[in-house]
């Protein structure tokens, strides 16, 4: 089993029009609803690969009810969410039909209390202690939670030989990047503000100097480059892909996990992470992967040595 936290949850709602257009109305073709944020994202990618995973993170109001409800029609995704008197947010995600562009609306999160932090920490300890093969810690923190929160949950999962991949921002990624995760994926923004480099190599380097084990960067359209114990690697798609790109890093997090329990060389991981998100790029709905891209694209991505 595979354990995702995600503790700023979100409903996911994709709007289709034909071209999106400042100050007029807009007639929406296409609604979908789904259960969000970045650890459910993966979650749900990792479960279409055939692994067990549990959620857990926080949910609360009428519209994590919603979430629970979509999340129960996963197969494969166990629900350990823990309930909170704050609603949910939502995600407005508005794809224009002419372009192909996709803006995108995050609401704030919700208010989390002491005692609620207290009962997720208390709940992710279990989670622990039942073995899971692997952790992934990803995505915002909302108002109320400690901002060295991932710093402590690496801490816990390590101490009982559980790996940890984190994937969040700021501060959070600055104070966990100390407790020594297993593998961090940031993106190059995110990556430039923690060490302070635009040279994505240079700062992959300085991020395991930091504290990260490996570190595999999201360079967009260019792909990955990972810097790890065994190797430094760029991983590429065959050509430039058009899309939605909403979720695909999500898609690349759960090809690396995948590749981590299943012991895969890291030429191999990367090769799954970046034919993943290419394929969710490609994908009609925001955050789903276009499964027979994925197949076709596994032999055409160019992995090589950085």
């Amino acid at each position: 089993m595979i354990l995702t936290v995600t503790l700023n949850t979100a409903l996911d709602i994709t709007y289709r029009v034909r071209s999106l257009r400042p100050h007029t109305s807009h007639r929406v073709s296409d609604v979908i609803e789904r259960p969000g944020g970045k650890g459910v994202n993966v979650a749900r990618v990792l479960a279409a690969l055939g692994h067990e995973v549990t959620v857990t993170g926080f949910a609360g109001g009428a519209t994590g009810r919603v979430l629970r409800e979509r999340l129960a029609d996963t197969r494969g995704v166990t629900d350990a969410l823990v309930p909170i008197a704050g609603p949910t947010r939502r995600t407005i995600a508005v794809v224009d039909e002419l372009s192909g562009d996709t803006t995108q609306l995050n609401e704030p999160g919700p208010q989390v209390s002491p005692a609620e932090w207290a009962v997720l920490l208390g709940s992710y300890a279990d989670l622990l202690a039942a073995g899971p093969s692997a952790v992934a810690l990803c995505g915002s923190l909302p108002p109320g939670v400690p901002v060295g929160a991932y710093a402590g949950l690496i801490r816990a999962a390590r101490t009982l030989g559980v790996p940890v991949l984190l994937d969040t921002s700021g501060e959070p990624l600055r104070r966990g990047v100390a407790a020594r995760p297993d593998l961090i994926k940031p993106n190059a923004d995110e990556l430039a503000e923690l060490t302070g480099s635009h040279d994505p190599l240079r700062a992959n380097q300085d991020a395991r100097r930091r504290g990260a084990q490996a570190v595999v960067a999201s360079l967009g359209a260019e792909g990955l480059l990972a810097v790890t114990p065994e190797g430094r690697w760029r991983a590429a798609p065959p050509t430039h892909v058009h899309g939605n790109p909403t979720g695909a890093g999500d898609s690349a997090v759960a090809g690396l996990l995948s590749g981590l329990v299943e012991k895969l060389p890291w030429p191999e991981r990367l090769t799954h992470a970046v034919a993943l998100s290419a394929a969710t790029v490609r994908a009609p709905t925001a955050g789903d992967f276009d499964r027979a891209a994925y197949e076709k694209l596994l032999a055409r991505v160019s992995v090589t040595a950085a």
